[in-house]
């Protein structure tokens, strides 16, 4: 499985008055990392450099790019890219704003600054997984709700919907690697009474997780990350 950016964060550092703003996203596509890139220099439109960086891809497939942005040759972009290189993540863009404090960092105090920044920013991002995710939608009784909600968090399944009617239905997603032992599962709750459709197949679907929590690591496909 592969970690990307669950959702845009922006983290905020000073080194010697100079202020670091680090703001990372996900992109799927080129375009979508420069319009991003285009959108925090708006966001941020006095600042005194917008330095940018991206991986867009996993593995040996991928296309990255960074600029120092007006910053001394070395000092700026290629410590971004490093750091995203070494996150484990793929589709993401990172774009830090630094606004000049009035002293001067020298190269080297550039690069950590930027580097610790970059570094800042992934350690909060929180990460998902792009996986094939199904989508189930079952009927309950009442009095099965509370246990129903606690086997579809058993299976760390995610619920999208529940609309009380007569009964109760209950819609839920799961990565698709634990659909059939959660039917199984949810056969013996019910006591083979609760009918359990597919609504939806996503084979490209993004899924919150945790690096901490080790349950998803032995699916098939998952690398466990060293880094978080």
């Amino acid at each position: 499985m592969n970690y990307v950016p669950a959702k845009e964060i922006r983290t905020e550092i000073m080194v010697v008055n100079s202020r670091f703003i680090a703001c990372a996203s996900r992109a799927g596509t080129v375009e979508q990392a420069k319009g991003y890139i285009n959108k925090i220099k708006k966001d941020y439109p006095d600042a005194t450099h917008h330095v940018p960086a991206y991986i867009i891809g996993h593995g040996s497939t991928v296309i990255s790019h960074c600029s120092d942005a007006g910053e001394p040759v070395g000092t700026a972009g290629r410590p971004l890219l490093s750091v995203l290189s070494g996150s484990g993540l793929g589709d993401i863009v990172v774009v830090v704003v630094r606004y000049f404090g009035g002293t001067k960092l020298g190269t080297g105090g550039l690069v950590r600054a930027y580097t610790e920044a970059c570094q800042r920013v992934i350690e909060d991002l929180p990460r998902a997984v792009k996986v094939s995710t199904t989508t189930l939608m079952f009927e309950l009784e009442y009095a099965q709700l509370s246990g129903a909600r606690r086997l579809v968090n058993n299976f760390h399944g995610e619920i999208l919907d529940e609309d009380f009617q007569v009964n109760i239905w209950l819609t839920a997603r799961f990565i698709s690697d634990q659909v059939e032992s959660f039917k199984s599962s949810l056969r013996e709750f019910g006591r083979g009474a609760i009918k359990v459709m597919d609504v939806e197949i996503n084979p490209d679907s993004l899924f919150p997780v945790s690096p901490m929590d080790d349950w998803w690591q032995a699916l098939p496909g998952t690398v466990a990350d060293k880094k978080k």
